[in-house]
Order: C-alpha cells, then sequence, then structure tokens
C-alpha cells in the first residue's frame, strides 16, 4: 500500500476542534462547517479523511453521526471515523452512514476477544484498532478513560495478538506527542514495526512540519493523520500529499 496522507477532522458540538494531549479543557476551535472543511481537503487531493466524535468518545454515544453521514454522503472522501464506539450496532451505523473504515479505541484495548470477532466479521480493511499509549519504566503502555487509568497492557503483546487475529490498520498515538506540535516519536513507530512488520501503521499525533512526515515514514508508518498543523496552515495539504 503507498503512504497515505489523511488529514483529520475532531468533532465536539458539531464544530472542528482540537484538544491538547486529550485535554477537554484545552480545546481550540478552527471552524463553524466541518462539511465546508472536508470538502476542501477533497479539493485539495486527500482521498482519505479521519473523523473522530469528542463527544462520542467521552459519553460512549456516537453524537455527530449526522455529520459524518453528511460528509461519507458527499462522496468526495473515504471516510474512517471513530469517538464512541462500543457495540456491533455502534458499527453497523458507522457503516451504514458511509463510513468505509470504523475505528476502534478503547474496546481494542478493554475487549480484545470481541474486537478480533469484529475483524473476523466485518473484514480486516473496515476497521482500524486505534492505540493510545505512553512510554513508563522502558515500555509502551496503553491507558484507557482519558488517558487516566493504565490498563496494565503492554503495546507489543496487544499488537502482536491482533496481528495474529488478521488486523490489517492500526492508528497509533504517542499521547504526550499529541496536538502538541512536537514532531513524531519516531521510535514508537520503528517498535510497530519490530511487533508487527505486516500492519499498516497509521502515525498520530505531533507533526509541525513536512520533514516531521518524511521522518515518519522512514521509521515505517504506511500513513500519516494530520489535524493542527493542518489548521493552524504550518504546510499545506498538497506540500503533505507530496511527501
Amino acid at each position: 500500500m503507498s503512504f497515505q496522507v489523511i488529514p483529520a477532522i475532531d468533532l465536539r458540538g458539531g464544530r472542528v476542534v482540537r484538544l491538547r494531549q486529550g485535554d477537554y479543557s484545552r480545546e481550540t476551535v478552527y471552524a463553524e462547517d466541518p462539511a465546508l472543511l472536508a470538502r476542501s481537503y477533497a479539493d485539495a487531493g486527500a482521498e482519505w479523511l479521519h473523523v473522530v466524535d469528542l463527544d462520542g468518545a467521552r459519553s460512549g454515544v456516537f453524537t455527530n453521526l449526522g455529520l459524518v453521514e453528511a460528509i461519507a454522503g458527499a462522496g468526495a472522501l473515504k471516510v474512517q471515523a471513530g469517538g464512541g464506539v462500543r457495540t456491533t450496532d455502534d458499527l453497523r451505523r458507522l457503516f451504514a452512514a458511509g463510513v468505509a473504515r470504523a475505528v476502534v479505541g478503547s474496546v481494542a484495548v478493554r475487549e480484545p476477544g470481541l474486537t478480533a470477532a469484529w475483524i473476523d466479521q466485518f473484514g480486516p480493511h473496515r476497521l482500524v484498532l486505534a492505540l493510545d499509549v505512553r512510554q513508563q519504566a522502558g515500555a509502551w503502555r496503553l491507558p484507557v478513560d482519558g488517558w487516566t487509568e493504565d490498563s496494565g497492557v503492554r503495546l507489543e503483546t496487544l499488537v502482536e495478538r491482533y496481528a495474529r487475529a488478521g488486523a490489517r490498520h492500526l492508528l497509533c498515538t504517542d499521547i504526550d506527542r499529541d496536538g502538541m506540535l512536537g514532531g513524531f516519536n519516531l521510535g514508537l513507530y520503528r517498535d510497530l514495526r519490530d511487533f508487527a512488520p505486516a500492519l499498516d501503521i497509521q502515525a498520530s499525533g505531533g507533526a509541525c512540519s513536512l520533514y516531521d512526515i518524511c521522518e515518519v515514514r522512514e521509521a515505517g508508518a504506511s500513513g500519516v493523520i494530520l489535524g493542527r498543523a493542518l489548521l493552524e496552515g504550518r504546510f499545506t495539504l498538497r506540500e503533505a500529499l507530496q511527501c
């Protein structure tokens, strides 16, 4: 698969926002019309769009589905979306709304058996497993519940399990880099390449420059999620798509 540059839209209250390190009290509003922003990304040449329902991620109920359906229904972009996915019915609703790939986050950490069953049921190309990590005592750990609780699970253990289950897409974020414009943690993606070389790894959290995109590609990522850097004009999407 070729390297994919995927712009991101985070939704809260129907608007495009960004959080710093996942903190809801550190929110910046960037746009009032998510569909208009999505259209601008399509016009710039994007093929995919990454959408996170931050309200859903907090409440456990996907609450911005109408917006996601409108963006997917426009047909200009293939959409991968998540935030609040907890049940099989949640996945069905996302797919019915036109989402090409559903992003599964906390359930992928808490219930790997269920998540593996979803991979089998819906197919590995329909799911993106989103694992948010923090390095502690030399190991990659997987916090949950808004990154406040340590799940006790190590990244390599879970990733290797999902590789055996046939997973294809993995989105991994270093929590300490998320929304901080400090560059990617390249060691994380080199480790993932070693843990599960067959997975397509999407890098997320920290992009500030075009050089960051080139570096993480060299580190083994198959794609990159771009949020704040695009919204703040650090570089254009057209420029990023050339990386």
